[in-house]
């Protein structure tokens, strides 16, 4: 019997979210989509509920937060009978989801997108100043979502449960005055949504549903607005023609590209969308992945809100970017840098928010119960305020990447250059908490002490370009003497370069070594180096960042390995001539992806799970970096000449 059709039907009065199948109650990480209008993004999972968004920008209170927590709220449109989708993929070069269903009765299509469209002042609020140059795109900020029966019949459903301020604060819902297509969404206050349908809305509570059967050809529509006149579309072809200037947006960026013609090629193509989709268009920041708090360790306490911008990030954003020949994100990204407000000392942190916000102050929200049990769920990050040496070396090594692709650099970014540089003169003989960020006790991190010598090694190079010689042979100076102490201090017994200077352990993050040109490729102490942490330092062939009962990071449970070392991994052992093994390393990688070709932060090795945040930009830059670095030794160039774009 259908229950639709029988008077005696009574709905089922249990939260959606708590509705879901109980021998797995939370979607594995790699099984998200993502969505993004590049000013914020949302999570969707296969059952075709959005379980993550926070309106307006990336790093604000979440409204949907099911990811975190199956009572935080959700929004899901779907067939009325749960079950597994027959299909999910991005429609071609795009960040447009496309989610097909075969129901007992039917097939049905779904499409869902954060719109980006013309550019419309008047949807712009003050929480959107541009400091780059805006383009003739905008978000809308309305998410866009429709249905469509392609073939028989279906029933169908929607609700759509808010929770405010990362599931702390129910949504009261009320009826939009003078129009029945809308309901508003409030928390109570100034706080409001506007949820658009041509679907028959009710309020059930904090949950607004809908249910409808749906007929061969027919397409329904739903779009939730938090623009500052909560408009969106008003008709399905209204949301049509939303999500076909959001298709025309991404078609376009991605044809600015270069990209080569590959059998990889798709792959650098999704990850430059994921790349773009985690840029915050007003500023150029870009986060380092979408979500809080998913954890690095399975049920552990390893979770950390990644929704800002390291400083450590820029040169491999650089490297990435203009190795495919996305200029204009590039600078946008290196002025976001110039713009950074400076600690007293000069330095710049090692993270900020993305419209440049300092204090990133950590909490946790006791109130959620974390992804899979995993807590603390956390908010905000405490290591903002770190130490991390390595950071200095970052920034230049990217100012000195821009200067190579633009010829020069802008009056305003020498302060930037000499700041860095003085700073990590001053700090480099000094224990950090290293590029991993430990929150045990400070050590003298060889990759700390590396990217000190990559800063005034840059340095020198900049200084050079400005005929600031004296200066250049003052920064060349210091650099030799890191140089010296690094190749003293910080090798074993066996010519393999270690942790810091006082363990023989393993760290991933020495893989730069070769990358940054520290040592030539074929130096037997690089070689060893990589070899090392190629057999010793994996897990399944994968790497991790250090074996945790050889590092003090202040922090209890394993951890999975990480992608970005795997990749790095990928790089070195071509520098170091292990070009097959270099080759099949990324090609398993490759095959590791999620369905969506997204990428966490970690994989478990056994068994191939991601873990960590969501997709992980740091991931997907490795991958765009190992990637060209396979291609350019496939057109069998020198190694020396045309292996990795920080080739000096």
């Amino acid at each position: 019997m259908d229950p639709f059709m029988d008077d005696s039907f009574e709905a089922d009065p249990t939260p959606f979210v708590e509705r879901l199948p109980t021998q797995s109650p939370f979607p594995p990480i790699a099984d998200y989509g993502f969505l993004s209008d590049c000013h914020t993004a949302a999570l969707v999972a296969p059952d075709g509920t959005v379980e993550w968004l926070c309106p307006p920008r990336f790093d604000a209170p979440s409204v949907f937060a099911a990811i975190l927590d199956r009572s935080a709220g959700g929004f899901r449109l779907g067939p009325s009978s749960m079950g597994v989708p027959a299909g999910r993929r991005y429609e071609p070069g795009t960040n447009i989801l496309e989610t097909t269903w075969m129901t007992p009765t039917g097939w049905l299509v779904v499409r869902d997108a954060l719109v980006i469209g013309h550019w419309r002042e008047r949807t712009q609020g003050a929480a959107t100043a541009h400091t780059r140059p805006p383009t003739d795109f905008e978000a809308h900020h309305v998410l866009v979502r429709t249905i469509t029966c392609i073939h028989g019949q279906a029933q169908i459903e929607l609700l759509c449960e808010p929770m405010w301020d990362y599931g702390a604060l129910p949504a009261t819902w009320e009826r939009a005055e003078g129009d029945p297509m809308a309901v508003d969404c409030t928390d109570g206050g100034e706080r409001r949504m506007r949820l658009i349908s041509d679907l028959r809305l009710g309020i059930e509570g904090g949950c607004a549903r809908a249910r409808h059967r749906l007929e061969t050809g027919e397409t329904r529509f739903c779009a939730l607005s938090w623009s500052r006149l909560l408009d969106g579309p008003r008709s399905v072809l209204e949301a049509e023609i939303a999500l076909q200037t959001t298709s025309e947006f991404w078609r376009g960026w991605l044809a600015d590209g270069k990209f080569p013609d590959h059998r990889w090629r798709g792959h650098l193509q999704r990850s430059a969308l994921v790349l773009k989709g985690l840029t915050y268009a007003p500023t150029g920041a870009m986060v380092a992945a979408a979500t809080t708090s998913l954890p690095e360790t399975p049920g552990g306490e390893r979770n950390w809100d990644y929704r800002y911008t390291w400083m450590r990030d820029a040169t491999f954003t650089l490297s990435a970017l203009n190795s495919l020949g996305l200029n204009w994100e590039a600078d946008d990204f290196i002025q976001f840098v110039a713009d950074a407000e400076r600690n007293a000392d000069g330095s710049l942190q090692i993270m900020y928010g993305i419209g440049g916000e300092r204090d990133l102050h950590e909490q946790t929200l006791e109130h959620l119960s974390g992804y899979e049990g995993a807590r603390p769920v956390r908010i905000g990050n405490g290591a903002h305020d770190q130490r991390q040496n390595d950071v200095y070396g970052a920034v230049l090594d990217s100012l000195y990447l821009h200067t190579k692709e633009y010829g020069h650099n802008s009056q305003r970014l020498w302060p930037v250059i000499e700041d860095q540089v003085r700073r990590a003169i001053e700090t480099w003989r000094l224990p950090d908490q290293g590029i991993w960020e430990a929150r045990g006790e400070p050590k003298h991190y060889t990759s700390s002490k590396l990217m000190c010598w990559v800063a005034l090694d840059r340095g020198a190079r900049l200084a050079s370009r400005r005929g600031k010689d004296a200066l250049a042979d003052e920064w060349r100076e210091i650099a030799n003497e890191i140089h010296a102490e690094i190749c003293e201090k910080g090798v074993d017994g066996r010519g393999v370069f270690t942790q810091h200077y006082d363990t023989d352990a393993l760290d991933a993050s020495n893989l730069l070594m070769p990358l940054v040109r520290f040592l030539p490729h074929d130096d037997p102490r690089v070689r060893n180096t990589v070899l090392a942490i190629a057999d010793e330092l994996t897990e399944n062939g994968l790497v991790l960042r250090y074996k945790v009962e050889e590092t003090d990071d202040g922090l209890s449970g394993e951890e999975g390995t990480f992608l970005i070392c795997s990749f790095w991994l990928v790089s070195a052992l071509l520098e170091i001539g292990e070009r097959t093994r270099g080759r099949q390393l990324c090609e398993r990688l490759l095959s590791l992806s999620s369905p969506l070709d997204l990428y966490a932060e970690e994989l478990e090795a056994a068994t191939g799970r991601h873990l960590g945040n969501f997709p992980q930009a740091f991931t997907h830059l490795a991958l765009i970096n190992a990637v060209m670095h396979v291609i350019r030794d496939e057109e069998h160039a020198p190694v020396s000449e045309t292996a990795h774009p920080h080739d000096h």
